[in-house]
């Protein structure tokens, strides 16, 4: 009832105001109707899109109302400035450097950090200096920086290197030899004494005997040191076999070698020496029948001048351990072009590039 009232009150006035003849009043009711017309859009229709042309009418427009008028307006105040910024932003087109220094491009701290866990001793200035050597200027106080981002910290500090690499490391001194037994056609037993070095996978045969006395294992370790084959070997690794005597330890002792005896009952402390005679059985022994010990030895060459020459192994990157062997990986244009070579009566294949 009180609602009712209310606007029966103010149609009347509004009566008044348009029954008293002065347009201006007119045009003032008409511009609220609109207004409240637009603000019922406003709450019905989204956010309307706007094209350049539209955007500077309504800024031109703006700029001549006055500041009460301007509520009206599709859009606000932070709007027309923003337009603004966007049209001086596409004017100004000198490019601007930001402040502080250059950023170091991503190729550079690929490189750096590359350097940084390759070589785990090296410090920032030693990194620093490695890389104005190749060519990129990087100051120690960028690397530093670069490596704290990383989670690399100073080279003292640093985790070590890995299992592989410190095993790998090792490997260019460690010698390792062993014995295994071979049985002929007539059920008669030979041992075996060999030596294989374990960075480059190389195989010594030292001899096979069906008596390996202490005199003789003495002997083959002395004929092995005036071969000049122990070359910077550091280490020698050996099982605790009674044959090998404390005077065969005592000539690679006077050679600078050290000799280091395996646990008792674990073969897998000596893997390289094993696997060698596992490869040997797998793929030469247990496929022929050895009649004496000259049979044997002849066998044992030929199989040994093909596992350093020829054989790939997986450890040198499918490549053959021996230093003349071929390590450049050579495209053949057809299969013709291609050698076979029988040895120990076609047992073993080897193939190679025809001339």
């Amino acid at each position: 009832m009180l609602f009712s009232f209310v606007y029966l009150v103010f149609v009347s006035l509004l009566r008044l105001l348009i029954g008293s003849g002065r347009p201006a009043r007119v045009k003032d009711i008409e511009l609220i109707v609109l207004r409240h017309q637009l603000d019922v859009l406003r709450r019905q229709v989204e956010r309307p899109r706007l094209r350049s042309s539209d955007r500077a009418f309504l800024a031109a427009v703006g700029r001549l109302l006055p500041p009460a008028r301007r509520h009206g307006l599709l859009v606000t105040p932070q709007t027309l400035l923003r337009w603004h910024r966007e049209l001086v932003r596409r004017r100004w087109t000198f490019t601007r450097r930001g402040p502080g220094r250059p950023p170091i491009p991503a190729e550079t701290r690929e490189l750096v950090l590359r350097l940084a866990r390759e070589n785990q001793r090296w410090g920032y200035q030693r990194i620093a200096g490695e890389l104005a050597k190749l060519g990129f200027s990087v100051s120690p106080s960028t690397v530093r920086r670069l490596l704290a981002c990383a989670g690399l910290g100073p080279a003292p500090r640093r985790s070590g290197p890995s299992w592989r690499e410190f095993l790998r490391a090792q490997a260019a001194s460690i010698v390792a030899c062993d014995f295994f037994t071979v049985e002929t056609a007539f059920l008669r037993r030979y041992y075996v004494l060999f030596f294989i070095e374990l960075k480059s996978r190389r195989v010594h045969l030292a001899g096979s005997t069906a008596h390996p006395s202490g005199h003789w294992v003495v002997q083959q370790a002395r004929n092995l040191s005036f071969s000049a084959a122990l070359g910077d070997v550091r280490f020698l690794i050996h099982d605790r076999d009674s044959k090998f005597v404390a005077s065969f330890d005592e000539v690679f002792r006077s050679e600078g070698v050290r000799v280091i005896l395996t646990p008792f009952r674990a073969p897998q402390a000596n893997a390289y020496a094993e696997r060698f005679v596992r490869t040997a059985r797998a793929e030469c022994l247990d496929w022929l029948l050895i009649v004496n010990r000259r049979h044997l030895q002849r066998v044992l060459g030929v199989f040994a001048d093909h596992y350093n020459s020829h054989r790939p192994h997986r450890s040198l990157n499918l490549t053959p351990p021996g230093p003349t062997a071929p390590k450049l990986r050579v495209m053949c244009s057809s299969a013709a072009g291609i050698d076979r070579r029988d040895r120990l009566g076609g047992l073993i294949h080897e193939y190679s590039l025809a001339a």
